[in-house]
């Protein structure tokens, strides 16, 4: 592993844990005690995108944030299936291994359907969600990231210069006073070599455009899961300035959660955590604990 510098300590002072599974590492925060919590990242991001969220609740809650291999802290093999369904499997090993039950689930841009994949398979397990700026149906998909996937330009360009991980610090954040010189160091801490940053542009090759990719019906058979959990209780915190996942994904997340509690952030972005941190917290708190723990 490599050591985590002074300066990411003070913005994320997690104690590093990992779940070895087929030879690899998975870095995952276990922190505070109560009802299980797992927060699930999206891409370029990692744990670190839920540093606040986790220590704002760890009082009361157990905050599990995994970093999905490839990113964060997990290890990141050349040779390796870097798909939605290898995601899935991977959290299902991790919740398995910790003996996680009854769990609240929030959700971030990938994470959104890695999330409700393993709601599907386990929906007795899973009780409520948080979602934030995220999909686990098709959309469309904006020309800066289709531009990302077109072959070895799209490699050049996303590994090479770091044309995706390092420009979403400027674009998925509104306010650009949020994302200080150390807060963006701290996201781009893991991806700061060709090498490491093999799983930014797998996750971007891995949206199914059309029936013939890999992924296209697992993103199929997740959406038709969905009408499964109208019951349980949803909070969505929805950032409005986001280039990507913009209004009208929004839009079907309440068209299949009617009864869902939604909050809109005209002045966020991509990175709500990031953008409304003073309103999302407590709004979270609030959602877990007005129903009961």
């Amino acid at each position: 592993m490599v050591p985590i510098p002074p300066f990411l300590k003070k913005l994320y002072p997690f104690e590093p844990r990992f779940f070895q599974m087929a030879g690899l590492r998975m870095h995952y925060v276990d922190q505070g005690h109560g009802p299980p919590v797992v927060m699930l990242h999206g891409n370029p991001t990692w744990s670190f995108y839920y540093r606040d969220l986790a220590l704002g609740l760890a009082d009361r809650f157990r905050v599990i944030a995994p970093d999905h291999i490839g990113c964060g802290l997990s290890d990141k093999p050349r040779s390796y299936a870097y798909t939605l369904e290898t995601h899935i499997e991977n959290l299902e090993r991790l919740l398995d291994h910790l003996g996680i039950e009854d769990i609240t689930l929030v959700v971030h841009d990938w994470g959104g359907p890695i999330g409700f994949g393993y709601a599907a398979r386990h929906p007795q397990r899973v009780r409520r969600f948080v979602v934030f700026n995220t999909a686990a149906f098709f959309g469309p998909i904006p020309r800066r990231i289709q531009a990302c996937r077109i072959p070895l330009l799209g490699a050049l360009a996303v590994r090479g210069l770091n044309l995706f991980a390092w420009p979403a610090t400027r674009m998925a954040c509104h306010d650009r006073a949020r994302m200080t010189p150390e807060v963006r160091r701290g996201y781009l801490f893991p991806y700061r070599t060709y090498a490491s940053r093999i799983a930014v542009h797998r996750f971007v090759q891995d949206i199914p455009t059309d029936p013939t990719h890999e992924t296209y019906g697992l993103i199929q058979s997740i959406d038709a899961a969905l009408s499964r959990f109208r019951d349980r209780p949803m909070l969505v915190c929805w950032g409005l300035r986001d280039f990507c996942f913009t209004e009208s994904f929004l839009d079907e997340w309440v068209e299949r959660f009617p009864d869902a509690e939604v909050h809109r952030y005209p002045d966020a972005g991509h990175y709500v955590v990031e953008d409304a941190a003073e309103e999302v917290l407590p709004r979270v708190r609030k959602f877990l604990t007005d129903i009961g723990v």
